[in-house]
């Protein structure tokens, strides 16, 4: 079924390789997605504002904590990249417990278990979403959280994966449909080659299908030209907004639009060239300040978990456009992984000491909450 869905979307690449090298492509030109339905993400909220300076540690001693998404109650889901466990925090003081165990991962290098969502209808059909590493490829799959993940589905893949670049956010943005950030799996030339999904940001329907209103008919890309995306969040306006690693020099934070080419590997942060081809990023950052993973956006404001950079970016938010940058949370926790807005409103931050690139700390890894003020 997958592949065969990956032979359909191929079909049309020549289509979109046509499409993404114009500025003006298909999409909504402002960057935000299709209003099908009204949804809430777990990436934004128009929530008060965290308090950065009252953390309160919800958890401690975990095994790279990769992915974290929330149930509709306030319940914490968190993805542990090398043990494939599932675990589900209550705030309020209650021990991580594992609720599920993905079959199926090969955690090497960067891979692993590595984002996770919750179904936009969860209250009914209890479905949580998974992007891991495989032993032949990246995918994604879905299963019941009753269920333990037992009852696995894939829902995409042959997303080609390596022992970096594998990308690996995903989320669902208020239309109701998949998004999934990939890595170009250190192999350049997949960023713009739109046969690939590497090196993209993919839009599926829940069943994994190549979304309805894509730039090309048939296709799941919705954006091209990147190395690798790990940070996916939409403000309350419904724009999109993706952080990127950037390979020696420049780190990124882009507002993705559909169709749009984002450069890589013929630019890293800005080059815009005369045509208008690529689209440049609305922030950059030296590779040693950030290596941004995950993005969140709590209401004007965005945060940026750095990795390299230890610690917490704010950007505030305006329209399109971005102010200045300022550093939160710097060296205090070592490196940062994920970021999200809690329905409380709260920001949860995890740390990722213990990914084989951090110097592991007493209580390593932990999940850290800012109330919301």
């Amino acid at each position: 079924m997958n592949d065969m869905r990956m032979t359909l979307w191929a079909g049309t690449a020549a289509a979109l390789l046509l499409t993404a090298t114009v500025t003006a492509c298909s999409g909504d030109d402002s960057g935000t997605v299709p209003a099908a339905v009204a949804t809430t993400t777990a990436s934004s909220s128009p929530s008060a504002a965290p308090d950065l300076g009252a953390a309160e540690e919800v958890a401690r001693g975990l095994d790279v904590p990769w992915g974290l998404t929330f149930l509709p109650g306030g319940d914490a889901l968190i993805a542990e990249r090398d043990t494939a466990r599932i675990l589900r925090l209550t705030p309020g003081g209650s021990e991580p417990r594992q609720v599920a165990e993905v079959p199926g991962v090969a955690p090497v290098g960067e891979g692993g278990l590595l984002g996770i969502t919750v179904s936009p209808d969860f209250a009914t059909d209890n479905l949580v979403y998974a992007y891991f590493t495989a032993a032949d490829d990246n995918r994604i799959v879905r299963f019941r959280l009753d269920g333990g993940g037992a009852d696995t589905e894939v829902v995409f893949s042959g997303i080609a994966n390596a022992s970096d670049h594998n990308g690996g956010r995903i989320a669902f943005g208020p239309d109701g449909m998949l998004y999934a950030g990939t890595g170009d799996a250190g192999d350049t030339s997949r960023a713009q080659d739109p046969g690939s999904p590497n090196g993209k940001i993919l839009r599926l329907t829940p069943d994994g299908d190549p979304a309805p209103g894509n730039p090309t008919a048939g296709s799941p890309v919705y954006s091209l030209g990147h190395r690798n995306v790990q940070g996916l969040a939409w403000d309350a306006d419904g724009r999109l907004f993706a952080t990127e690693f950037g390979q020696n020099e420049i780190d990124e934070v882009n507002l993705i639009r559909a169709g749009r080419n984002y450069g890589w590997p013929a630019v890293e942060g800005d080059g815009d060239d005369a045509s208008g081809r690529y689209t440049n990023p609305l922030v950059t950052w030296p590779v040693r300040d950030a290596s941004p993973s995950g993005v969140a956006i709590g209401g004007t404001t965005a945060y940026v978990a750095a990795l390299r950079g230890e610690r917490l970016w704010t950007l505030p938010l305006n329209g399109d456009t971005i102010g200045e940058p300022a550093a939160r949370l710097q060296g205090q926790y070592g490196r940062l992984r994920t970021v999200q807005v809690a329905p409380d409103g709260a920001l949860w931050v995890t740390t990722s000491n213990t990914d084989g690139r951090g110097d592991v700390r007493d209580g390593d890894d932990r999940i850290l909450r800012f109330p919301a003020r």
